[in-house]
């Protein structure tokens, strides 16, 4: 709270109490943040609720636990307003004793499998410290529950092509005494258990192609053989073996044409969820320095006023 009040003045903060059994609320209310509640425990229905409730320009997410460096914030705010960038991705860095080995690995293993699949390349997909502007966050759909949220609004911003941006953001280790409620194992089947439904959803081809030619492989392995003795003997002896086949193949063309026809699916929706995207102005455009047009015009006033001075000049020298 006091680390993002000191970097952002005039930030209006809210946090989120997740069914809390101790004082944060309390603590929260004290320092002078806009505490909601969200009965329904998991980080994603939080998030889902925040993005619903809160109306901003520019929206920052951060986990309350005192790890990321809020110091950062400022560059991060600037960097999406230079952009314009929609989604501003702070990228750990610092204290290689922050990260649990379980939580590093699988993080490296997510970033790949995700960047492969959905054709962008992303350094840390589960980072818990974004900036992102009014119209990714009411055009995101937020269908998660849980710390795999993480997951769906980086590919989101893959899908939707929003522009984008990493920058590295300092990051340590948790208070004493705290320990971290994401649980390796759980919540990363849960992840991996997402980027399965994303890829279905957002790749059908890819996905149902794989599907298919898994069943086209089995459906050939059992059917040359039995092809190759009818041309030997004139004879099908083995009708089980045959129609099972035949069943394989059929079923890996139905697997592809479904694929198709989602695929045909998924172009319609990403049309809608552009227009939805659209109907919100971008965040507020900021620049280092002069436009074009505006240097332009600088000099020309420049030279205008070096020409009157040199008249000036002139007409003094005359008797």
């Amino acid at each position: 709270m006091h680390g993002v009040r000191a970097a952002v003045p005039d930030a209006e903060i809210y946090v989120y109490d997740n069914a809390s059994t101790d004082r944060t609320a309390d603590v929260a209310a004290h320092a002078g943040a806009n505490v909601r509640r969200e009965p329904v425990k998991g980080k994603g229905n939080v998030i889902r609720r925040a993005f619903a409730d809160v109306d901003a320009d520019i929206y920052v997410l951060i986990d309350g636990d005192d790890t990321y460096a809020t110091q950062d914030l400022p560059a991060m705010i600037a960097l999406l307003q230079s952009g314009p960038y929609d989604h501003v991705l702070g990228v750990r860095s610092g204290d290689a004793t922050a990260y649990r080995p379980g939580h590093a690995l699988g993080n490296r293993a997510f970033n790949w499998l995700t960047g492969t699949v959905f054709g962008a390349s992303v350094s840390d997909m589960l980072s818990g410290y974004r900036v992102l502007s009014r119209r990714f966050v009411k055009s995101f759909p937020t269908l998660s529950r849980g710390f795999e949220i993480e997951t769906e609004l980086t590919v989101h911003a893959m899908g939707l092509r929003a522009p984008q941006v990493e920058v590295p953001v300092g990051f340590k280790d948790r208070a004493d005494g705290t320990e971290s409620k994401l649980h390796t194992v759980r919540d990363g089947v849960r992840i991996l258990s997402l980027i399965l439904t994303l890829i279905r959803h957002e790749r059908p081809i890819l996905y149902f192609g794989l599907i298919g030619a898994i069943f086209a492989v089995i459906g050939l392995v059992l059917g040359i053989p039995v092809v190759v003795e009818y041309f030997e003997t004139g004879l099908v002896r083995r009708f089980p073996t045959a129609g099972l086949a035949l069943g394989m193949i059929l079923i890996a063309f139905m697997s592809w044409m479904i694929g198709v026809i989602l695929d045909g699916v998924l172009k319609a929706r990403r049309e809608l969820a552009r227009l939805s995207y659209l109907r919100f102005s971008p965040p507020p455009f900021q620049h280092d320095g002069p436009t074009t047009v505006e240097a332009e015009q600088a000099g020309q006033v420049e030279s205008a006023e070096q020409a009157a001075q040199a008249e000036r000049a002139a007409q003094a020298e005359q008797p």
